[in-house]
C-alpha cells in the first residue's frame, strides 16, 4: 500500500460515489492523505490500513431504533468495543440495533463494510444523527473510507468537524463510550 495526496489521478473503475467525495472535499479545500488496497470491511483489514496512514481508522456503525424513526451514524476508535446498553443511556433511544443496508444505500448511498463520515454529504433530508466518541475528537487526525471500503483516507479531524459537517448541514452529538466489559 502507498499513501497518496488526494485523489487518484486515474478515476477509471471506481465507482461514483467514490468520485464524488473527492469532489466535494476538492471543492471544500479539504486536505486528505489516501491509500488504496483490498477490500477493508473488517477492522482486521483496517488495522493493516491504520499502519499505512499512521493513524486509527473510526469504526462507523449505521444504527437504527426499533421503530426505524431515527437513525444513528456512530464514530468511535477501532480499538473500543461497542456496548448497545452504554450508548442508548446516553442518547434516550431503547433498543439500538444495526440498520438494514438498504437503509445505507438510502440515507448514506454506502454499502455494508463502507460506512463512513464522509456518507453525510449524500443524507440531503438530515435524517442521520451523527454521534461522535469523545476519543476521536481528541485525535488530530481521523481515518475513514471515501464511501467505498477499498480505499481510505487521513485527514484533519478539525477539517471534518469544522467544514465537512457545516458544508453538509450536520451536527454532532459528543458521547462518552468506555467499551469494557
Amino acid at each position: 500500500m502507498e499513501l497518496f495526496n488526494g485523489r487518484p489521478e486515474d478515476l477509471s473503475g471506481r465507482l461514483e460515489r467514490e468520485i464524488r467525495t473527492y469532489d466535494y472535499l476538492d471543492e471544500l479545500g479539504i486536505e486528505y492523505l489516501r491509500t488504496d488496497h483490498e477490500r477493508a470491511d473488517n477492522m482486521e483489514a483496517c488495522n493493516e490500513i491504520d499502519k499505512v496512514l499512521g493513524v486509527i481508522i473510526c469504526k462507523n456503525l449505521f444504527l437504527c431504533n426499533r421503530q426505524k424513526t431515527a437513525f444513528y451514524l456512530l464514530m468511535m476508535p477501532g480499538d473500543k468495543k461497542f456496548k448497545t446498553k452504554e450508548l442508548s443511556a446516553q442518547i434516550n433511544s431503547a433498543r439500538l440495533s444495526f440498520a438494514d443496508p438498504e437503509d445505507m444505500l438510502k440515507y448514506l448511498d454506502i454499502e455494508p463494510g463502507s460506512v463512513s463520515v464522509m456518507g453525510l454529504m449524500n443524507d440531503k433530508g438530515h435524517a442521520v444523527q451523527l454521534l461522535i466518541d469523545e476519543d476521536v475528537l481528541e485525535g488530530e487526525y481521523l481515518g475513514c473510507h471515501p464511501c467505498v471500503c477499498t480505499s481510505s483516507l487521513k485527514m484533519k479531524t478539525a477539517d471534518v468537524i469544522g467544514k465537512f459537517l457545516p458544508a453538509t448541514g450536520h451536527d454532532f452529538r459528543k458521547v462518552h463510550l468506555v467499551g469494557e466489559d
